[in-house]
């Protein structure tokens, strides 16, 4: 490569520095780099790798997550966000697994998808982001609302809603408003999983089990209702049928990984049984895969409690209300 005294190296360094090792072609040129002397750079073996149309990364071996994210939106220009299952992954939101990145740009920008990158135009930039160092994010309630929208299963749509407001990354109206004020396109499952999470569900066993129960004809319960014994708390149960004083509790080791959390489980199932609640453990697994025996089990259940009236000094309060 023929030497070159118009590189600001220094500029070139900040650069890299500032964007995760990753540089455009105009920022590239921008600070003195000759075509030749960039082509140089990008030769088979060379310390530079093209990732996208114009962006490159100056270093070796695979790109991290967040590499991927940064070439992303210097492909997708300025005002760009990261949006959809990479920035609830960013937030601690589960979702289903992608390798693409999606970005939100302005209704009004040219540009096509490309590689890992797919591009969303919009009339409806955020005012508001999340900013992870040089990387821009969506909100919590637009990452769920984008990513729902391309997303085909009701199962996967409910349990990001369910996981983002079980986490308090927001809440249910934040959700509603996402819903009204974005595009109906794509937004069935989405305003059927925000039915689903307002009216109690919470994680997507709880989802699984109100499926298989509307399935089955018999009265539906209750999704985390609070129950009380006057004015003192009993439990939160995943699912009440307050007329029958029948609750079921979804176990998963996903949620009870500790002694201290086992614990609390048969604390809270001891406490249940104090006042004369039964209380029918599932794991999600027996819901998917054993669906005829939960229903036997569930049907018995409510059968046996015909005529036994729950404990009279027990109050129920709808998950989302008030105690008063």
């Amino acid at each position: 490569m023929a030497p070159s005294t118009r590189i600001d190296r220094d500029a070139l360094v900040r650069t890299l520095d500032r964007q995760l090792d990753l540089i455009t072609r105009r920022q590239a040129l921008g600070v003195g780099l000759t075509r030749h002397a960039l082509q140089h750079r990008l030769r088979v073996g060379g310390p530079w790798r093209s990732l996208l149309p114009a962006v490159y990364v100056a270093a070796s071996g695979t790109p991290t997550i967040i590499q991927q994210e940064m070439a992303a939106l210097l492909y997708a220009g300025k005002t760009s966000v990261i949006t959809g299952l990479a920035s609830l992954r960013q937030h601690r939101i589960r979702g289903p697994a992608t390798e693409l990145v999606d970005v939100l740009i302005p209704a009004s920008r040219r540009r096509q998808d490309a590689a890992f990158v797919r591009l969303h135009r919009t009339t409806r930039m955020p005012k508001r982001i999340w900013q992870f160092g040089p990387l821009h994010y969506t909100l919590p309630a637009r990452a769920v609302a984008d990513a729902a929208r391309e997303l085909t299963s009701l199962r996967d749509v409910r349990a990001i809603v369910a996981d983002a407001v079980q986490r308090d990354k927001c809440t249910v109206s934040d959700l509603s408003e996402e819903l009204s004020n974005g595009p109906s396109v794509g937004s069935a499952l989405f305003r059927e999983a925000l039915t689903d999470v307002a009216a109690g569900i919470r994680s997507a066993a709880e989802g699984d089990l109100k499926d298989l129960l509307r399935r089955s004809g018999g009265p539906m319960p209750l999704f985390n209702a609070t129950v009380f014994a006057g004015d003192t708390f009993v439990a939160r149960p995943d699912a009440w049928w307050p007329e029958f004083g029948v609750a079921i509790e979804i176990d998963s080791h996903e949620w009870h990984m500790s002694p201290e959390d086992h614990t609390r489980t048969l604390d809270r199932q001891r406490r249940m049984g104090r006042y004369g609640i039964v209380v029918l453990p599932f794991t999600p697994r027996q819901i998917r895969k054993q669906p005829a025996a939960v229903i036997a089990e569930i049907r018995a259940a409510l059968d046996g409690a015909r005529g036994r009236p729950p404990h009279s000094g027990l109050r129920t309060v709808p998950a989302g209300q008030t105690a008063a």
